[in-house]
């Protein structure tokens, strides 16, 4: 009787847990990011600088590595990615005081060096998509994806400025930036991934002639004398 019982406890609170998490299931826009666009981590790296690392650091990636692997000038770095007198090799952190910050907004605003590959891109898409005007709240907004959110709308007066495309391009454009930034290397390992399945083709072929080689003088396995 004890076990039923415990069995019908498990049963409920699974029940419980599924109902929890469809309740707070949101439906995310797919963001259709490609970090192979150069000219779209380019625009979204310019984006974020602009106007997201007054708040957030993205502090596992250096000015120089990110000039390195878009394809950047120094001089385009420091036009566009550089504005506190940094240096090419400092990694990227905010200049915004942890005191103040927990001030203002109620905590540090986080790192955003690995949330694409926490939350994923679908998410940080509809997230910066998803702001709506909401006077209870201390900055006049609020978020359809993460409700209450201490985040202001960063990007309004892209959104007053643009069209309704262009913004949602020069949000797709700073969420493959944050993409790239949470796996750099993902680049250089789609480049180089093509070559090697080539060469894993060529060599295939190769091997395959080399089997038929060894195994010509074999039929149904057994060995037969050459002539």
């Amino acid at each position: 009787m004890k076990n039923l019982k415990s069995l019908a406890l498990c049963f409920s609170l699974v029940a419980l847990s599924l109902n929890a998490l469809a309740a707070g299931k949101v439906n995310l826009d797919h963001a259709d990011t490609d970090i192979m666009d150069r000219a779209s981590l380019q625009n979204g790296a310019k984006l974020f600088m602009n106007y997201c690392s007054g708040c957030h650091a993205i502090s596992f990636m250096r000015y120089n590595r990110i000039g390195s692997d878009l394809g950047l000038s120094d001089e385009l770095v420091k036009q566009n990615l550089m504005f506190a007198g940094n240096k090419p090799g400092e990694t990227m952190v905010t200049a915004m005081p942890e005191d103040a910050a927990s001030k203002w907004f109620g905590g540090v605003p986080p790192d955003l060096s690995l949330v694409a590959r926490s939350k994923g891109t679908d998410w940080i898409y509809t997230y910066l998509r998803s702001f709506y005007e909401d006077e209870s709240r201390i900055f006049g907004v609020n978020n359809k994806v993460l409700a209450n959110a201490s985040m202001p709308d960063a990007l309004w007066s892209l959104k007053d400025t643009q069209s309704e495309t262009e913004f949602d391009n020069s949000v797709r454009d700073i969420t493959n930036f944050l993409d790239y930034v949470g796996e750099p290397a993902k680049l250089i390992r789609l480049q180089l991934g093509k070559w090697v399945l080539l060469f894993l083709g060529v060599l295939f072929i190769l091997v395959y002639m080399l089997k038929k080689e060894y195994w010509k003088d074999v039929k149904y396995g057994v060995w037969r004398r050459r002539d």
